[in-house]
Parts: structure tokens; sequence; C-alpha cells
């Protein structure tokens, strides 16, 4: 088995974690292939002493890694997708972070997890993502597709922006707010739903357009099918605006259109049954706490 494997370090919580992950599989002989800036910082904080292979960009990774191990929370698995794109490596989370719905494994039970993923007991669970593309010259994006979401926000100003909405072509709406997002399942249980969108099961064929403190009050988070095209048109009283693509953050010319729709790939993420998309869900939200239930 081959496994490559890309992380965070937050200092002593994490240490514990990485080296069970590291003795486990050096004790099953599996081969690893790590991040080349995440190594360096092994190394440093002489948390694991061997030599590995590296690798440092998408392009050195193929068909030959059967997974991709994120250690981390579900920002650091989103940065690991841009590693993964479109070789359909499936990643595993192992969540060193705090509220996580995408990083599946509690560091409690590392090492009955991994032995499901020695013996490739899993299931996968395919992630549509967002692509975007920017008639501004000036934006720098490169990497121009998004997990979670691709969100437009004012940047140096208290005045709300205008967001002119058009799908496939027909004219939806004109936002005045904060921002919107147009988020996909995935990203359904962050950005968006802290604005107050909807959530959605990860299998659902669908995106959702959430405004960011609308000014009129009746503009709503909208689900919309995931074959559409979506064009907005960002004006204002500023000279630019930002664009975040997870997080990763750019920024556009006053009347700039921006177009996204679904890319022609997904993300494979590694589905463990003992830690559903529900069962993450009743956790997390502590559904259920209720004792009257």
């Amino acid at each position: 088995m081959k496994i490559a494997i890309f992380g965070q370090y937050y200092q002593n919580d994490t240490r514990p974690i990485i080296k069970d992950i590291f003795d486990f599989f050096n004790k099953n002989n599996v081969e690893l292939v790590i991040e080349e800036k995440f190594l360096k910082i092994l190394h440093e904080e002489k948390i694991i002493e061997r030599e590995h292979k590296t690798f440092a960009n998408h392009t050195d990774l193929d068909k030959s890694f059967d997974i991709l191990i994120s250690i981390g929370g579900d920002g650091t698995i989103l940065r690991a997708a841009t590693y993964v794109r479109d070789s359909g490596i499936p990643i595993l989370g192992v969540n060193a972070g705090r509220l996580g719905f995408l990083a599946k494994v509690q560091k409690e039970n590392i090492e009955s997890f991994l032995q499901i993923v020695l013996q490739k007991k899993y299931t996968i669970s395919e992630r549509t993502l967002l692509s975007m593309d920017c008639s501004s010259k000036e934006s720098k994006i490169d990497i121009n597709f998004a997990m979670n979401e691709v969100s437009i926000n004012r940047k140096d100003t208290t005045s709300m922006i205008t967001i002119e909405t058009y799908l496939n072509d027909e004219y939806l709406n004109s936002y005045w707010a904060d921002g919107l997002i147009i988020s996909t399942p995935t990203g359904s249980t962050g950005y968006s739903l802290s604005c107050g969108g909807p959530i959605l099961t990860p299998d659902v064929k669908a995106f959702i357009i959430t405004p960011i403190a609308p000014h009129n009050l009746t503009a709503r988070p909208l689900v919309i099918p995931d074959d559409t095209e979506i064009r907005l048109k960002v004006s204002g009283r500023e000279e630019q605006y930002l664009v975040s693509l997870d997080s990763r953050i750019s920024y556009i010319s006053n009347n700039s259109e921006l177009k996204i729709k679904k890319t022609p790939f997904k993300i494979n993420m590694v589905e463990i049954s003992e830690e559903t998309f529900l069962k993450t869900l009743r956790n997390k939200l502590l559904w259920g706490e209720d004792k009257r239930n």
C-alpha cells in the first residue's frame, strides 16, 4: 500500500496523533510519501527522524497512491484537495482541529480506523466542486476550483456591494449585501450555514446561493441544480472586492464578471461506516441532546 500524508502541525495537540499514525504505518510496512513542508516541520520538531519520499505539488501524485491522509481540520482537507485534484486519490481526514465535518477520524479512534484503511474496508463519497472564471485581468487566482464555496465579499469599505446574479443567463436578482456565497453540498456545513443556509447531504446534486447580511430581508438562501451556470457582476463604491475559493483569497475589480459552474471532476472522500455524515451531524450539532427526546 502507498499512502500520501499531508498535514498541519498544532504544537503539542498534534504530536501524539502524528506519532500514532507514523508508528502504525511503519509497523505495517506501508510506503509513506510526505508533503515536503510538513516533513520538514516534523523533522525540526523531532516528531519523526526517518527520511521519507516527498511530494511538493499535484503533479507528484498519481494513481499509484491508494489514499491521501490529511492530518488537521477541515481546512487542511480543503488544502489537501488542491494536491489531489482530478487524480481520483481518496482523502481521509484525521481530526486534529476542533469542529470538523470532513475530518472523520478522531484521535481516540486512530488505530482502529487506520486498520480499516489498511484492509480497504471503506467506501467512497464523491464530492462535487465549483470552478470559477473571472473577466478581470488583474485577478490572480492560481487554483480556480473550490470544494466548499466561492464567496464574494466587500473589501476596504463598510458599504454594501451589489451582486447582479444570473442563472443560465436568466436574471435572478441583484443582491445588495456584504457579499454572496455559492456553496457545494460539502460546504453547506461551513460559511453558508453560519449565514443561514440549509444543510445538504453530500450526495445532493445542488448548489446553494446564500447572501451575506443582505439589506433586503426577503433575499433568502436558494438551492439550485448543480448543472446551473452562475454569472455574477459585482459593483459598488470601491475599486476592488474580495473573492475567496475555500479561503484562498484574491481580488476582483469593480464591475468584473464571474462565471461559476461545476467542475468536470470530483474529489473522493473516504467514508467509514462508523463515522457517517448523519452521525457527524448529530455529534457536531448536538442533535438529540435534548433530554425530552
